[in-house]
């Protein structure tokens, strides 16, 4: 088995096309009415495109979107105190005819709220989980503590606004900081440019116990890289592949990925742009090469479309998730990482001493 030191060190794999992925097989709560509204909004160019680093880490703008009335649900019709109705990872994982411009952005598959309404239940069972999310992670860590080799990588992609840095703030944040790893990355340097593209990613992956956050990752190479034409347009095909591999071998090294794509529509996006420009305390998060961005958000639909396609699979399938609300793309990815770490079936490791006798040699300590 390929190691994390061997990983980091090694040079990208070459060769194996994207058409020999192993692409993951449709989930059987696939209730695409719950995901799906049948019309695209990507003819609406009032949008930012992939490549922009101006996040907002926690949009608190409530609109109608975010707010309890906006949730149709009547609270006589559940008593499941959680709202989650499936499994999650059935609802969002893209699988073969999956098409990005079916799904709402609006939409919250698999979450019916309660009576408290969407925003506030969103927000009680993301807290009431975090301890669990917490709890799972530390075992993780202890496990490497003791020889394990195994880690999770939490790979989270986006258009601009979409609440990628709330994902690291409210889903993560709670996590303890000696296990997480977090990473962002930006364009590339010019040292970075020097060498293949997954060079720059092999130094981030996460070590053994960790889990490890990438705000923007690899993908950007597919995403930005494909609509603005920054490389050959054949070097962007072999990309596909040579992501597979890389992502294959991190999962035989004992690294398990969760892929989310936070998806907003054009109009929800433009209204978190206006609404950075009215606040004083969020305006120097604005930049206005955003709006060069904005004519190109076909472009960027497609882009994503196509690298979804072509690189999910089973070792590493990719889950596309509404995120108009920001409430439910927390609680969705936290779930995703928590059925993740539940998978590992993780257990606190067998120490290497004599708890007894250690119990008897600090009784009788006396330090003077």
């Amino acid at each position: 088995m390929t190691t994390r030191g061997q990983l980091a060190g090694a040079g990208p794999r070459q060769g194996a096309a994207a058409d020999n992925a192993r692409i993951a097989t449709p989930g059987s709560g696939q209730h695409a009415g719950e995901y799906s509204r049948g019309m695209s909004r990507a003819g609406d160019d009032s949008a930012v495109g992939s490549n922009s680093n101006s996040e907002d880490p926690d949009d608190s703008t409530d609109r109608n979107l975010d707010s309890d009335s906006s949730d149709t649900s009547d609270s006589s019709d559940t008593e499941n105190d959680t709202g989650w109705t499936a499994d999650v990872r059935d609802l969002l994982r893209v699988t073969p005819g999956f098409e990005l411009a079916a799904v709402d952005p609006d939409s919250t598959p698999g979450y019916t709220p309660d009576k408290r309404g969407g925003k506030v239940a969103g927000a009680e069972d993301l807290a009431r989980d975090a301890q669990e999310l917490n709890d799972l992670q530390e075992r993780l860590f202890a496990e490497s503590r003791y020889g394990g080799t195994r880690s999770l990588l939490l790979i989270v992609q986006a258009m601009d606004t979409a609440g990628k840095g709330g994902i690291v703030e409210h889903v993560v944040g709670g996590i303890s900081p000696e296990g997480l790893s977090v990473y962002a990355f930006k364009k590339p340097t010019p040292e970075e440019l020097e060498h293949d593209f997954l060079w720059r990613v092999r130094p981030h992956l996460p070590a053994p116990g960790m889990v490890g956050v990438f705000d923007r990752s690899h993908y950007e190479d597919v995403l930005i890289g494909r609509v603005r034409e920054l490389a050959p347009a054949d070097e962007i095909e072999q990309r596909y592949g040579r992501i597979v591999d890389f992502e294959r071998e991190l999962v035989d090294a004992g690294t398990t990925i969760v892929k989310v794509m936070l998806h907003i529509s054009a109009e929800e996006q433009k209204a978190r742009l206006a609404d950075r420009l009215d606040r004083p305390d969020k305006v120097w998060k604005y930049n206005p090469a955003d709006l060069d961005e904005r004519a190109l958000w076909p472009q960027y639909q497609q882009a994503y479309q196509i690298a979804l396609e072509r690189t999910s699979t089973t070792d590493a399938p990719w889950f596309v998730i509404p995120a108009n609300r920001k409430w439910y793309a927390r609680i969705a990815v936290q779930q995703l990482l928590l059925a993740a770490l539940r998978a590992l079936d993780l257990h606190w490791p067998t120490v290497d001493f004599d708890v007894e006798a250690e119990k008897a040699r600090l009784a009788a300590s006396n330090p003077a």
